[in-house]
């Protein structure tokens, strides 16, 4: 039997409660939640550099022009039906529960869950990258664990003010980041199209290039679990989805685009590359300004992420499946308890290198996208007279065909990272691992966590709040 959630997130409670739900917090707006989304997916031109090093920049170009309509307009478009249908708080996970049921819910959950423990620890990692080429002696020894550890911190504090706070800065992070970059553009168009590239003659790494380019692009799903703190989100949704989606392959190309007119060699490039282009073409004062500007790259997609993972052991709790003081939120409308109990497991992994959490990373987020494309599907073909507010043109059979590119791309990305290793072990291998733990722990869940999930199956008050 189909598991039927109200859209309707606010059932009956007592005025009080109704207070502290509605009237207190603020709610994302649709230039704060796509500032948000931007960072969840993207967070700028940052991270890129290793396509173009990796590929050159004939191959750079082709990942970075047609993985948008091979990837992320499917993605987009499917989240966009779905948030704007069933725009509950936990998104991804409220999707999949109702359209296959609560044990594919759960390890929706589980695999969104254990990708964000990797996933998590690549942004601390840039961050403290920067700094070290602002001031390497900050982050010799294992004084980069630390620095990680302190923006895992600072993301915290800022998360346990509200969505409303972490998406207000997101847009002001998200100008003071592109800024230098604006400078940047300009400078290289302006040094023309005279200077001379040198031809890829050096040994191409495609396999890295194609994983980072895919982890580029990947990420959109995450600003639907905030959708109970969005303002009409059935509206705002589609439109954030799309108009983030445009801004983050423009923020990609157009770089790129002048780095190869400026006639700067493909081989020079990798992470952290952006400022030496930067000092090369304008100046040391623009080289310090995209170095600053890489440290906000990795705090603010830190900061949104931490927002978006955070609201799905909430969800979890509200159904059973964790202790409901997971589900307790502060004055600000944060879910305190939610956020420092992810944070203590992010801060488990800040030590890995960059490329292997990648690869461990797409393998778990790959499942999880792909029960989403799975759901929303199933739900076109079960519950047709859903109200959609957005809606995918076409049938049932377009709603399979639109998930098969990014499937197709998931499958290559595995073959591609087959040969990344962690500690001598595959980490293909770890990852499926982590993967099939799920379904042991949802049939290992205690007799209470079972009662409960009966109980809200049976209820249509799925919105409980623990206050």
């Amino acid at each position: 039997m189909a598991i039927t959630y109200t859209v309707d997130l606010m059932p009956q409670r007592s005025p009080r409660q109704a207070e502290n739900t509605t009237t207190r917090f603020r709610k994302l707006r649709l230039l704060p939640l796509m500032a948000a989304t931007f960072f969840m997916v993207s967070g700028g031109p940052y991270g890129i550099e290793d396509i173009i090093g990796g590929a050159g920049y004939k191959w750079a170009f082709v990942l970075l022009l047609c993985l948008p309509f091979l990837w992320s307009l499917p993605t987009a478009l499917m989240i966009g039906e779905l948030a704007s249908a069933l725009p509950a708080e936990g998104g991804f996970y409220v999707w999949v529960r109702r359209a296959l049921g609560p044990f594919w819910g759960f390890q929706e959950a589980w695999l969104s869950l254990a990708a964000s423990i990797f996933d998590m620890a690549i942004y601390p990692t840039l961050f403290t990258l920067y700094l070290g080429r602002l001031a390497p002696s900050l982050t010799a020894g294992h004084r980069t664990v630390w620095w990680s550890l302190a923006v895992l911190a600072a993301c915290l504090l800022w998360n346990l003010l509200g969505a409303a706070s972490v998406g207000s800065g997101s847009v002001w992070l998200m100008c003071l980041l592109m800024a230098p970059f604006a400078v940047l553009v300009m400078a290289g168009m302006r040094h023309g199209v005279s200077a001379s590239v040198p031809s890829a003659s050096h040994s191409l790494d495609f396999a890295t290039a194609f994983l980072v380019a895919l982890w580029n692009y990947m990420g959109w799903d995450n600003a639907s679990t905030v959708a109970a703190e969005v303002e009409r989100p059935q509206h705002n949704y589609p439109r954030a989805m799309l108009g983030a989606a445009a801004l983050v392959a423009v923020c990609y190309v157009v770089p790129t685009l002048a780095a190869r007119i400026a006639g700067l060699p493909a081989d020079a490039f990798s992470t952290g590359s952006w400022a030496d282009a930067a000092r090369m073409l304008v100046g040391p004062w623009l080289g310090l300004a995209i170095v600053a500007g890489g440290m906000i790259n990795g705090f603010g997609m830190c900061n949104a992420l931490m927002l978006s993972y955070t609201r799905v052991p909430v969800a979890l709790a509200r159904d059973g499946f964790l202790p409901r003081v997971i589900a307790r939120h502060n004055r600000s409308g944060a879910p305190w308890v939610a956020i420092m109990f992810c944070a203590a497991g992010w801060a488990l992994a800040v030590n890995l290198t960059f490329e292997r959490l990648i690869s461990i990373d797409l393998v778990l987020y790959g499942g999880s996208l792909i029960l989403e494309f799975v759901a929303l599907a199933a739900l076109r073909w079960r519950e047709p007279q859903l109200t959609r507010p957005f809606r995918i043109p076409g049938g049932t059979m377009v709603c399979v065909l639109i998930g098969i590119p990014p499937a197709v791309l998931i499958a290559a990305a595995l073959l591609m990272a087959r040969g990344e290793r962690i500690a001598e072990i595959p980490a293909l291998g770890l990852a499926s691992a982590i993967a099939l733990l799920g379904p042991v722990a949802y049939a290992i869940q205690t007799p209470w966590s079972r009662n409960r999930q009966s109980t809200l199956t049976n209820s249509p008050e799925t919105g409980e709040t623990a206050g």
